[in-house]
């Protein structure tokens, strides 16, 4: 009968010789191609000429044992994957087979043996490795598959966010002029809620693909967590509102200071209040609490969401952290959403170092979400009460580098709109040509340019006007690798389209 395996090679090892002449006889008679050695030293090197599919080799020989010659097969990653069969006249105890399989061997043959014997366990050896090269290659493949999937997310998220950064800066404007009908300012409020979650969509389905690879770094600075909750309840009073739901919040008059990524932060509150107002009802309530809480002799800060919506199944609640788990299943999928959100949420507060919990009574019954996140040391005893500042406008004189055409001529207007002084280029070379001539404050510069990058731009501001300007990065390559390379470049900040006008509003005021 022929064998299935019989084109592979083995590597028979063994100082005696009548022992392995007869071992490699009986292997080639089956069909194998079959090497030899008479040493340890020997083995090795054939072991990394040849690459042999399984070491036939005995444990006594005359310059090394097989124990070690079998250790230093598995250290190098070109031998490691080779089968090893032990063989011995001599070490034929318990322990020593137990020492020759812990050391790296597949199988442990006692001589003499039989020739079927032999066979049968070179044949199960070469099974087993070709399993486990079959695993290899498809978890190769795998990977390769979530190498593109990744990057092909990162264009698409990229070529998504230049015409969202257009459509949100052109809302803006007609939002401001204030001059506008009835149907016409709920046309604006649609367009700006749905293309404001389309931009939450985008960023939550590359956040989540970065999560899961362990991509993403946490950029923390020292804050104060009741700003965070402000900023995400002043996005979210007009939504509610327009949902005819009731938004109530209670923060605390002293400060929650922590060491925290501002961004990400937003981004879970982001989530859990927009969570909440897609599963409630017209009517309803949504209530934000948030106060300092010793857990574990630990100080920290308890935040609840709580909402009177459609609650969540007590089996549901098990898995409500999970990857796409969501609590409205039905057909019609009133509710919307991809089932990753808090996925997010619960990712992003855990490197924070904090939990977060969910309950509910069950449908029709509400459901809250509690975060706890860990709070800095009290300096002293003179931290009172802190009325969170008001932003100070200015008016700057800012160059937009954007070749977007309509994104650049949004933001353009937009940024006249508030008052300030506007320069504008098409590409890298013009932008730094405008740059050096007039020595704006500010440069808003896109990555993605024709004839010279936004990191070259950058680089060359940086070595022509030193710190005399402020470089923001504005683009829609968000991921962490991005956010390192704009910084080597020489950018202040890098901000990811679309870049709601409230919050460049503000980035214009603090800088």
């Amino acid at each position: 009968m022929a064998d299935l395996s019989s084109s592979a090679t083995i590597l028979n090892v063994n100082d005696d010789e009548a022992t392995r002449y007869l071992s490699s006889r009986t292997l080639r008679m089956v069909g194998y191609r079959v090497l030899e050695a008479a040493t340890g030293e020997e083995a090795l090197r054939l072991a990394m000429q040849e690459r042999p599919d399984v070491v036939v080799l005995d444990v006594k020989l005359p310059d090394i044992s097989g124990y070690e010659v079998c250790q230093r097969l598995r250290a190098q990653p070109e031998t490691a994957s080779i089968a090893v069969m032990h063989t011995s006249a001599t070490f034929v105890t318990t322990d020593k087979k137990v020492r020759g399989l812990e050391g790296g061997a597949d199988a442990y043959l006692t001589e003499p043996f039989e020739s079927e014997e032999l066979i049968a366990t070179v044949r199960s050896l070469l099974r087993m490795r070709r399993a486990e090269q079959e695993l290899r290659r498809r978890a190769e493949h795998l990977t390769e598959a979530d190498r593109r999937k990744d990057l092909f997310l990162a264009m698409l998220a990229h070529e998504l966010r230049n015409p969202l950064a257009a459509i949100t800066t052109a809302v803006g404007i007609l939002d401001r002029r204030g001059q506008m009908d009835t149907k016409d300012g709920r046309m604006v409020a649609i367009v700006q809620r749905q293309t404001n979650h389309l931009a939450r969509l985008v960023d939550d389905l590359l956040d989540v693909s970065r999560l899961t690879r362990g991509k993403v770094e946490l950029r923390k600075t020292r804050l104060d967590l009741r700003g965070v909750l402000e900023q995400v309840l002043t996005v979210f009073r007009p939504q509610a509102e327009s949902r005819n739901l009731k938004l109530e919040s209670s923060l605390p008059t002293v400060p929650l200071w922590m060491e925290a990524d501002t961004t990400r932060l937003v981004q879970v509150f982001t989530n859990l209040l927009d969570n909440a107002t897609k599963y409630t009802d017209a009517g309803g309530s949504i209530q934000v609490k948030a106060e300092r809480s010793v857990e574990d002799g630990r100080m920290g800060a308890r935040v609840r969401v709580k909402d009177t919506g459609i609650g969540i199944r007590p089996e549901v609640l098990l898995s409500v952290f999970e990857l796409f788990s969501q609590a409205d299943e039905s057909l019609e999928r009133s509710r919307g959403g991809l089932g990753i959100g808090l996925t997010l949420v619960h990712n992003l507060v855990e490197m924070h170092e904090g939990r977060v919990e969910a309950h509910s009574d069950g449908p029709g019954r509400g459901s809250e979400f509690v975060v706890w996140l860990p709070l800095l040391p009290v300096a002293s005893d003179s931290e009172q009460e802190v009325v969170l500042p008001a932003l100070v406008k200015r008016r700057r004189h800012i160059l937009v580098v954007e070749d977007n055409e309509d994104a650049r001529q949004a933001l353009q207007d937009l940024l006249e709109t508030w008052g300030h002084r506007v320069e504008v280029a098409a590409d890298g070379l013009r932008g730094l040509e405008l740059a050096v001539q007039r020595s704006p404050e500010v440069a808003l510069v896109d990555i993605g340019l024709p004839g010279l990058d936004g990191y070259r731009v950058a680089e060359e501001l940086r070595a022509k006007m030193g710190q005399g300007i402020r470089l923001v990065a504005l683009t829609g390559y968000g991921g962490s690798e991005d956010h390192s390379r704009a910084r080597e470049a020489g950018f202040d900040l890098h901000l990811v389209k679309p870049v709601h006008p409230d919050a460049l509003s503000r980035l214009l005021s603090e800088l």
